[in-house]
């Protein structure tokens, strides 16, 4: 590399690392537009123990023995409608798992008010469908037979649009051909509770149906379907245990873990400046581009919800993106040891150690996505975030360092005190 080229390489490093400074760091708005730019670092989703929130443990049990469904499948099929449920109401993101077998655990992070989320989850109880006002009457359709409610508005009301299963379109055709002829009613139960009443005027055969009365915003509609989705569950449940975090309790363990960062950050680049002097600081430079990276992926990833264990990850992964870069330096140091000049010790340096640090990198990915698709949602959070940090060091220690390393040479090729790189006695230099 040239030094004319050099310089403009200089120029772009600096731009780069410039704007990447501001888009990781800084919050602005965004002129012209009534939008304001955030940053990765807080637009990164955040876990439950470290945003706080609620935790939910609920029971579940088989919500109709007769139907033929395993438990296994009504759990994963009332997880789905927990989910859809959450999400509904803005709770994106909620996590819902399983818990010893036959349990749920819901998990809500960044609530303002907890008990929102308890009363929107509350107890679910079993839905039903009577043609008599009277809680021990037959049901003839179940929650099991409704595939979804959503909000609708039709004819100038607002109400609910609620669609069928294809075994429940079929219950709720011949449900509405018995009673259309005489105008007779539904009666809808919630457990034992009367939620409300319809009046059947027509034989309805399309599979979904609109539902309307004593809903005057769009708001009493939304709570009318998430009042029938919470009865449509597979499984019924029953609350084992709750507890709320501390929103405060998460940011002290966030601002603990980022003191641990920093300060695991400045020595290493104390550490790789005092032994490698060139190349450890150009390792350092390419270190800040690596948790500029890290900070893009783990808010543009939408699996990532950084937890502590998630931090831990990162941490960890920020040793290994050191970890490379040395094993390149003293290979660099073992080529020069045998006579090669700096430019061809630092080529060599990078072919030796380029198989060894994806051999090592490789077995940890490996490892990262056996936790992330065994483990429960902390084993998840570290797999995935120390998955980002040994990618993104791979792409640092073999890319962006070399990068810098041969700008440096276009400048200093020869002085070999400066990489603190020696011979010993007797070694003769080759081409």
């Amino acid at each position: 590399m040239t030094k004319k080229r050099a310089i403009k390489n200089i120029v772009l490093v600096v731009l780069l690392f410039i704007i990447g400074i501001l888009l990781a760091f800084c919050r602005f708005d965004i002129p012209f537009t009534n939008y304001t730019y955030n940053g990765f670092i807080n637009s990164i989703k955040m876990g439950l123990d470290v945003s706080g929130g609620v935790t939910a443990v609920y029971d579940a049990k088989l919500a109709d023995e007769n139907s033929g469904v395993d438990l296994d499948t009504a759990i994963k099929s009332t997880i789905n409608r927990l989910e859809s449920i959450l999400a509904d109401r803005g709770y994106t993101e909620a996590t819902v798992t399983t818990q010893q077998g036959n349990r749920i655990r819901v998990e809500v992070p960044d609530v303002e008010d907890p008990q929102e989320v308890f009363d929107l989850i509350g107890n679910p109880a079993k839905l039903s469908f009577k043609t008599e006002e009277d809680p021990n009457a037959e049901s003839r359709i179940t929650g099991s037979d409704i595939k979804n409610v959503e909000y609708g508005f039709q004819n100038n009301e607002h109400g609910v649009v609620v669609d069928f299963t294809s075994e429940g379109a079929i219950k709720f055709s011949d449900l509405t051909q018995e009673l259309s002829s005489s105008g007779g009613s539904v009666y809808v139960y919630i457990g034992d509770e009367l939620f409300t009443t319809l009046t059947v005027q027509e034989h309805i055969t399309s599979g979904s149906t609109f539902i309307s009365g004593n809903m005057n915003t769009r708001a009493d509609a939304e709570e009318f379907a998430l009042r029938i989705m919470s009865g449509t569950f597979s499984a019924e449940l029953s609350l084992y245990e709750s507890s709320i975090v501390s929103a405060t309790l998460g940011m002290n363990a966030i601002s603990s873990g980022l003191i641990a960062a920093i300060v695991g950050l400045i020595l290493i680049f104390i550490f790789m400046a005092f032994v490698y002097r060139t190349f450890g600081l150009m390792a350092d430079i390419a270190l800040m581009f690596y948790v500029i990276l890290v900070l893009f992926f783990l808010q543009a990833i939408p699996l990532v919800q950084l937890t502590l264990p998630g931090i831990a990850g990162i941490i960890l992964s920020l040793g290994m993106a050191v970890d490379a870069n040395i094993i390149i330096f003293e290979r660099i140091k073992d080529e020069y040891k045998h006579g090669k000049r700096i430019p061809a010790s630092v080529k060599g340096g990078f072919k030796r150690a380029t198989t060894a640090i994806l051999d090592s990198n490789i077995t940890t990915m490996m490892v990262c996505v056996v936790l992330y698709l065994l483990g429960t949602g902390a084993i998840k959070g570290f797999a995935i975030t120390l998955f980002i940090g040994v990618v993104v060091s791979m792409f640092t220690a073999i890319f962006v360092t070399r990068w810098l390393i041969n700008i440096c040479l276009a400048f200093n090729s020869s002085k070999e005190q400066h990489y603190n790189l020696y011979r010993e006695e007797g070694v003769n230099e080759v081409a």
